[in-house]
């Protein structure tokens, strides 16, 4: 069975029409903001959940299955309401509170979700922990911090056995009980006898107590530089950042336009939870868990869950996007069904490389004769997540959009650079426990600062939307004086040398030069070898035919740039893939520019050894 939402709109219909000022100040910096005001948004989450119950208790709220073959399962939204009541109550009896949250280690599922709002009902805030941290971790070193810091009184895991060695090395760190997934756990307190506690008064009183300023959840920063922190989510920001979203994608308040989404994003960063999840629950759509992900092995389960689950909006980041086009392209019927059915895309996490978005629209257009739209925003853990939204067709991939209703962006001159700071109801206070931090993130006016820089698309004309134009830590000056963009370079280097990078950090600091250490896509590499899926690595990055075509990605990136800090001389194909206790890479496949050379400094010497023979030179 497939389920769908109806298409066809006219794209001009989803949005509203950006109202944008700009206002330039005598120290050099622009306020930038939306005329359109903020309207009222909820007190909580959990109302919500409350409202849809009421009003559309047999609709289905989550689905998730157990392969590609099994049947969804589902949970309506009286059913979702009535077990978050019971958990609610377990969860008032057992104690837990701010200074004790509950700590979920486990990927997404319904059980998640249903815990989490749960302890967010009674004003418990729930932290999910990317299950990185404990089933790729060698050392657990940041695992034990964030659960040193939040202090759990439960922590929730699927099923206790992949989750063993984890949980036995943060055993002495805390008091919490541990609840499983899995009934079969005899070492864990099974989820079933959570929610099957009976309902008790506390839980009205508690849900009653909640306020927009109560901390809804605790989400980490990936820690690329560091420990990572703990961002305070309040309940404000949450349904602030959604009430803006419902101002900007029109289409939501429409009673007669059914949300259907699949997703795989994970809960435990902003994008997937905040935005996505968030995104549903406010607008009582219906959620399919996506049990795949866009990794090697994993991606068949997305595309299988797609043909079963068409979505209103289908939500990726790049590399996802990546691994969809390959699909399309040899799947007629999939291709059909996903432009038909599907009213647009939206790109985030990274900025999203022109050959793709090319791509896209290409297949889209030999489809079903239009253009899918691709829309993107832009913001942070800590400002949950929405600041910009590109509630219009863009020209081209990178705009990310205009400020949201309530909120402000602030442009400060850095170098030949603009960097941006926040303001608004969807900021964090700060980050837990953490007062130093707190205040160094935030400058005298009370805008965050987030480091990142944009640029506008047309400086007389902002309601056309800005382009991420880089971290302003990450840029840096070659021996001429020329500034490098990274974050431009990287996405203009990933296209050129498509489609056999994954991902490129970009080196030269302080050098004639800019070079390029590459993160392979290995099936791309193996394809353009001719090797066998049971080729050694270092085998396949090196094989003549590989590194000949990454030499005339150079050339074609020398080709676009022509000035040295608009191209790479050489590259280094990296066997190592990029390591999670190293903090270089989130589960969204986000690459740390700063953590990846710290940790190779070793490859970066290679790279810029002249001598040597390892790395691919620009082609001629």
């Amino acid at each position: 069975m497939t389920i769908a939402a109806p298409s066809g709109d006219d794209p001009q219909s989803l949005f509203a029409t950006p109202a944008i000022v700009a206002d330039r100040r005598l120290d050099g910096s622009i306020l930038v903001r939306s005329t359109t005001p903020l309207k009222e948004s909820a007190r909580c989450i959990g109302d919500w959940l409350e409202h849809w119950a009421q009003r559309a208790p047999d609709r289905i709220f989550l689905g998730e299955r157990a392969g590609a073959e099994a049947p969804w399962t589902t949970v309506s939204y009286r059913d979702a309401l009535k077990t978050v009541r019971a958990a609610a109550s377990w969860i008032l009896a057992r104690g837990l509170s701010t200074e004790r949250p509950l700590v979920i280690l486990s990927d997404n599922s319904v059980d998640h979700a249903l815990f989490a709002l749960a302890a967010q009902h009674v004003g418990v805030p729930a932290a999910a922990i990317s299950p990185a941290y404990s089933l790729m971790s060698r050392d657990f070193d940041k695992l034990k911090s964030m659960i040193g810091l939040l202090d759990p009184g439960a922590i929730y895991v699927t099923s206790t056995k992949p989750f063993a060695a984890a949980l036995a090395a943060i055993r002495p760190l805390h008091h919490a009980n541990v609840v499983s997934g899995n009934p079969d756990d005899a070492d864990a307190l099974p989820f079933r006898d959570v929610t099957a506690t009976p309902e008790t008064s506390g839980v009205a009183t508690a849900f009653a107590a909640v306020t927009p300023d109560t901390i809804a959840k605790f989400l980490f920063t990936s820690g690329s530089t560091g420990t990572p922190k703990a961002v305070i989510n309040t309940q404000r920001m949450l349904t602030s950042s959604q009430q803006a979203k419902a101002q900007t994608w029109t289409f939501l308040e429409d009673a007669s336009s059914d949300l259907v989404i699949l997703d795989w994003l994970p809960w435990s960063h902003t994008f997937g939870a905040n935005h996505n999840f968030n995104l549903v629950l406010r607008n009582g759509g219906t959620l399919y868990i996506d049990g795949g992900k866009p990794a090697p092995g994993l991606f068949a389960t997305s595309l299988a869950n797609l043909r079963s689950v068409v979505p209103t909006v289908y939500f990726n980041v790049p590399r996802g996007f990546d691994m969809l086009i390959s699909a399309l392209r040899t799947d007629e019927e999939l291709r059909r069904k996903f432009f038909e059915g599907t009213k647009f895309a939206f790109y985030a996490g990274a900025a999203l490389p022109q050959n793709l978005w090319d791509a896209l629209e290409e297949l889209s257009l030999q489809t079903v004769g239009r253009r899918l739209p691709m829309v993107s925003a832009w913001g942070s853990t800590e400002t949950s997540p929405l600041a910009t939204d590109c509630h219009f067709l863009a020209k081209r991939s990178g705009n990310i959009g205009v400020p949201i209703p309530g909120t402000e962006l602030k442009l400060v001159p850095s170098g030949d650079k603009l960097e941006v700071r926040v303001r608004g109801p969807n900021v964090t206070p700060g980050y837990w426990k953490a007062p130093e931090l707190t205040a160094q993130a935030f400058d005298a006016e009370g805008f965050y600062l987030i480091g990142d820089a944009v640029t506008f698309a047309d400086p007389a004309r902002p309601e056309l939307g800005l382009f991420f134009d880089g971290r302003v830590a990450e840029d840096f000056k070659l021996n001429s004086g020329t500034w490098v963009s990274v974050g431009t370079l990287r996405v203009a280097g990933i296209a050129a040398l498509a489609p056999l990078a994954q991902d490129i950090v970009v080196t030269g600091h302080g050098r004639d030069e800019v070079r390029f250490l590459v993160f392979p896509n290995i099936a791309a590499c193996r394809a353009a070898a001719g090797l066998p899926e049971s080729a050694d690595v270092k085998d396949v990055i090196g094989h003549p035919a590989v590194r000949a075509a990454i030499a005339q990605g150079l050339a074609k990136l020398k080709a676009q740039g022509g000035h040295s800090s608009g191209h790479a001389t050489r590259a280094l194909l990296l066997a190592e893939a990029a390591s999670v206790d190293g903090g270089e890479i989130t589960d969204k496949g986000y690459i740390n520019q700063r953590a990846v050379l710290t940790r190779r400094a070793a490859a970066v010497a290679v790279l810029e050894d002249d001598v040597s023979a390892e790395p691919i030179v620009c082609a001629e």
